[in-house]
C-alpha cells in the first residue's frame, strides 16, 4: 500500500530529501509519490511538517 501526498502539503521537500528510493517529485507546486517505487518505509510521513504524506 503505497503513500498518498495530501493537498495540505506545502512544498517543503522534506519527504523528498527523505525517500531512500526516489519515490517523491515536485510537480506543479507539490509533491507526488510514485506509488510503483514507493516501499511503504513511512519515512516521508515521519517528517512531514504538516502530516501531508499517508499510507494508502
Amino acid at each position: 500500500m503505497a503513500y498518498k501526498i495530501s493537498d495540505d502539503c506545502i512544498a517543503c521537500g522534506a519527504c523528498a530529501d527523505e525517500c531512500p528510493v526516489g519515490a517523491i517529485k515536485e510537480a506543479d507546486g507539490k509533491y507526488v509519490i510514485d506509488a510503483d517505487t514507493c516501499i511503504d518505509c513511512g519515512s516521508c510521513e515521519s517528517v512531514c511538517p504538516v502530516g501531508a504524506p499517508k499510507a494508502e
